[in-house]
């Protein structure tokens, strides 16, 4: 067993060493941030607003393929529902005509006549006119387009009476039919809207305008996308909107209807708008 002498030695060196551990100087801490200047603040507020556009922008294109999607698919209901109606009809001609063959078959022609009978007949191009202008185009007939466009260069958006207007020039080449008055003419029409279109190039955005558009017999005020179309084949595309409830195609032919005449875009215009 150790003396007292030892004890206490033991005692006053742990003592030692635990006053010596207390004297050690604290440890040091991170050094504080400098304050935020003004020039980064502001910076980090462009940021900022810089983010929230761009997602503001985002929702606002993911807003138009919706509506685009709710339209197409609009368009889609109406065509099944048209096919619905007809079915039933086809299927109550078959019921009442049970007994006799020869009515059936009469039945089934006078149905299909009927579901054509308000409807033109298009080729996949036709001649279109566009009296407020006053000239003639060619014109692709496509279904499978949602909208309309003409071809159009120099679009230029400006104001007038506090609404929005476009002014621009026929986007044709050498090749491409037209009255000659207007082939370098500069047009104005009222902006309508604004389309976002979506292509492998990337997005661009696209002014829309009313006109007034003749097809044959057909005449109707037609919304079009204004776009460069010269390296493309016709200068007027005309989508299913335009096509809806009033045409059909037959891919199979050209040009059914004759090319409307124009001999002066100012004599024309003011007739039309003698026209009731």
């Amino acid at each position: 067993m150790p003396n007292r002498p030892s004890l206490m030695l033991s005692l006053f060196g742990t003592m030692t060493l635990l006053g010596g551990c207390s004297l050690l100087p604290p440890q040091s801490r991170e050094p504080a941030l400098p304050p935020v200047t003004s020039a980064q603040f502001e910076a980090g507020i462009q940021r900022l607003e810089s983010n929230l556009a761009a997602r503001c922008d985002n929702q606002s294109h993911l807003l138009s393929l919706q509506r685009l999607e709710q339209r197409t698919l609009t368009a889609d209901v109406r065509e099944v529902g048209s096919l619905l109606r007809n079915l039933r009809g086809d299927i109550a001609a078959l019921d009442d005509g049970q007994g006799e063959e020869t009515t059936r078959v009469v039945t089934e022609c006078q149905a299909t006549d009927d579901r054509l009978a308000n409807k033109e007949l298009l080729g996949r191009s036709e001649w279109i006119g566009l009296p407020n202008v006053g000239t003639y185009l060619q014109a692709r007939v496509d279904s499978g387009a949602d909208t309309s466009s003409l071809s159009a260069r120099e679009i230029t958006s400006f104001e007038r009476d506090g609404e929005d207007w476009v002014r621009f020039k026929l986007g044709l080449d050498d090749d491409d039919s037209a009255v000659e008055a207007v082939k370098d003419s500069w047009l104005e029409a009222p902006l309508e809207r604004r389309v976002r279109v979506t292509q492998a190039a990337g997005e661009e955005s696209r002014p829309v305008i009313e006109l007034l558009m003749t097809l044959g017999p057909i005449r109707e005020m037609v919304e079009f996308t204004l776009t460069d179309r010269r390296h493309l084949d016709y200068p007027v595309l005309l989508g299913r909107h335009f096509l809806m409830d009033i045409a059909i195609i037959d891919v199979a032919e050209d040009f059914l209807h004759e090319r409307p005449e124009f001999t002066n875009a100012a004599d024309d215009a003011e007739s039309q708008d003698e026209t009731p």
